[in-house]
């Protein structure tokens, strides 16, 4: 190409590329298409004819070393229905105009490494490959309908608002990744309703300043072992995995921003799918991280892994994986809103060390079910999670299903125990519900009673002194042998023999343990209280 004249654009500019520069010039849109949609889709099989090609050198010269704007205009380059040939890089550069290039077919890679935009939408671009490392923008990078065959790179990027690429479509690189971010950092949203992946999506370390919304996106990699994968990613508000609703007519095309809705019952919409592995391990939201109505398609060995998240809302109200496992262990949150049905069976949950202040299931959840939930996510029996669960259900007012659950607890211990304790555990269950129900050892101690006074009724032993001994009152002989500390004046001024001996001291430790498990069950109560 030959140098820019000093009056005029390039010598060797086509007819087409001479269009292009005057319209940049005066900041108009520079339209190649024909108005018919089956001709000017860049993703169909139409072929584009020269009239609608320009050269990668040619845009790059624009948006790089680009001419003077015509007085009381402001150039920009807004490219409509052109087939863009060759790589166009822009590698280092700063791009001061504003850029907006839709519907156009680029031939080559675009090349945007440690590039300065101000603003840089392409929206509904057929595109090879964008290679965008280290770009830095001030205003917003707008990817929203495009299809990349051989995925995005955005490693350290830094952009300056937004982030959006709803709807589009990534194919996987050379390296498995649909979408490179690691390091990636935005300074508002991320919107990336409805977009398509084929390969992983990596966002290891990455932080966005407001909120990132995959709602009805679909990510699969068939090729490896996740299809997100996004440890230590910081949003500062909330991260929705969820469906989105679908409109009741079609979308204004020029419009591809605000596509997505809330869904609203029974209308149409999309769940969020993730087919592969989901690892947001040591990730922090400031507001929630949300899976309402989120669908995963795991293989065996396969995770949904949320190891230490910190959040203060989790909604996980999607539906529960057929394979694979979900880890929450290590999380704190403080708020968690869950589904019976979201939740994977025994041996593919684990929580060890999961932290949550308050409950909020969605629909039925009946403590039967919970139980269910804390077995299924501790194939060998560990304390902990019942002891949180019962903690959590106590401060909530529910004294009654917290005991249940530390019933629950001792049950399950007792079935990792050895024989002989395995027998007191079914005893203390059986007489006491170990200590838990204080009602039914107060009742055994009122049964022991009438049994001990019914038996000693028929047998009054000798006094221990004839001359120094109050009247025998078989009842209150039995009571003050149950009842340990108080003396009611009978035991010990009796002479008890043979039988009647092993009766006696069978009272006294059966009333001791009786009793003590009163006293803890009312110290309990009274603690609450």
């Amino acid at each position: 190409m030959t140098e820019t004249q000093v009056d005029g654009p390039p010598a060797d500019l086509t007819d087409v590329e001479r269009h292009m520069w005057q319209t940049f010039r005066a900041g108009t849109v520079c339209d190649l298409g024909t108005r018919v949609a089956e001709q000017d889709d860049p993703h169909g099989d139409a072929e584009w004819g020269p009239e609608r090609r320009v050269r990668a050198e040619v845009v790059a010269l624009l948006l790089l070393a680009g001419p003077e704007p015509v007085p009381g205009r402001v150039g920009c380059l807004k490219l409509r229905g052109a087939q863009i040939t060759g790589r166009l890089d822009l590698s280092g550069g700063t791009v001061p105009p504003y850029v907006e290039i839709r519907s156009c077919r680029f031939d080559g890679e675009i090349q945007l490494s440690e590039t300065r935009f101000g603003t840089l939408r392409l929206d509904n671009c057929a595109v090879p490959r964008i290679e965008a490392a280290r770009l830095h923008t001030e205003g917003d990078l707008h990817l929203a309908r495009c299809r990349v065959a051989r995925g995005i790179r955005l490693t350290d990027a830094q952009i300056g608002t937004d982030l959006l690429i709803s709807h589009a479509v990534f194919q996987r690189d050379n390296r498995g990744r649909a979408i490179a971010a690691d390091g990636m950092a935005v300074a508002q949203d991320v919107q990336a309703d409805m977009v398509e992946t084929y390969g992983e999506v990596s966002l290891r370390g990455a932080k966005v300043g407001a909120s990132m919304s995959l709602r009805g996106a679909r990510l699969r990699n068939p090729y490896g072992r996740r299809a997100l994968n996004a440890p230590t990613l910081t949003v500062e508000r909330t991260l929705y995995l969820t469906s989105v609703g679908l409109p009741l007519q079609a979308p204004d095309p020029a419009r591809p921003y605000d596509w997505s809705q809330t869904p609203t019952q029974g209308g149409p919409q999309r769940h969020f799918e993730c087919r592969g592995g989901l690892r947001l391990d040591d990730g922090r939201f400031g507001d929630s991280v949300d899976f309402y109505g989120a669908r995963f398609e795991l293989q065996p060995g396969q995770e949904v892994s949320l190891r230490r998240i910190q959040t203060p809302e989790f909604r996980f109200v999607g539906e529960a994986p057929e394979q694979g496992r979900v880890v929450v262990s290590g999380a704190k949150v403080v708020k968690l809103v869950d589904r019976s049905t979201s939740w994977p069976g025994p041996g593919r949950l684990s929580m060890e060390g999961f932290v949550y202040e308050n409950l909020a299931p969605r629909g039925h959840f009946p403590l039967a079910r919970r139980l269910d939930w804390v077995a299924a996510a501790t194939p060998e029996y560990s304390p902990e999670p019942y002891e949180r669960l019962a903690s959590v259900l106590r401060d909530g007012g529910e004294d009654a299903d917290a005991r249940e659950v530390l019933i629950a607890k001792h049950r399950r211990r007792r079935s990792t125990l050895p024989p002989a304790a395995r027998a007191w555990g079914y005893l203390q269950d059986w007489t006491v519900v170990y200590g838990y129900r204080p009602g039914r050892a107060a009742l055994w101690m009122a049964v022991l009673w009438a049994a001990g006074a019914l038996l000693f009724s028929g047998h009054r032993p000798e006094p221990l002194k004839a001359d120094e001994h109050p009247q025998w009152n078989a009842a209150l002989y039995a009571l003050d042998l149950l009842l340990p500390v108080i003396d009611l004046g009978q035991e010990g001024q009796w002479k008890v023999e043979g039988g009647w001996q092993w009766a006696a001291a069978a009272l006294v430790l059966l009333g001791w343990i009786l009793a003590t498990t009163v006293a803890a069950g009312a110290s309990r109560l009274l603690r609450r209280g």
